[in-house]
């Protein structure tokens, strides 16, 4: 199993994290970075991995900073399942349309909000 920190390291914005095992990648988290206009290109940037190859998202919160780049990810191809609580879904619905950065309404009425709570473990 392998984490790799693609955001909000050594910064507090854009969360962005990919867990990895042998057959399944999950990313947590899919956040723009914020703080002013020099780095608003880098939200516009190739994602560092490839978006089709990704099985699912967990969103951990709604903030534009873990959610923004949820329209982006789709536009490259994403088509898995997100993961989310009811109200994160519905705050980040509400929070993607009035940024307007991308069109999105679609893809966040795909989102699974289904509350079971599984343990992901790794074996030596």
């Amino acid at each position: 199993m392998e984490l790799t920190f693609f955001g909000a390291s050594q910064e507090v914005t854009g969360s962005n994290f990919l867990l990895e095992t042998a057959n399944t990648k999950i990313l947590i988290d899919c956040g723009l970075l914020q703080g002013g206009r020099f780095v608003n290109p880098e939200n516009y940037q190739p994602f560092p991995f490839d978006a089709t190859a990704i099985d699912a998202v967990f969103i951990t919160h709604a903030h534009i900073d873990h959610t923004g780049k949820i329209p982006k990810l789709y536009k490259d191809g994403f088509r898995g399942t997100i993961h989310s609580t009811a109200p994160t879904k519905d705050f980040a619905e509400q929070l993607l349309m009035t940024r307007n950065t991308f069109s999105v309404a679609t893809r966040l009425n795909s989102i699974s909000t289904r509350s079971t709570a599984s343990t992901i473990s790794t074996t030596p």
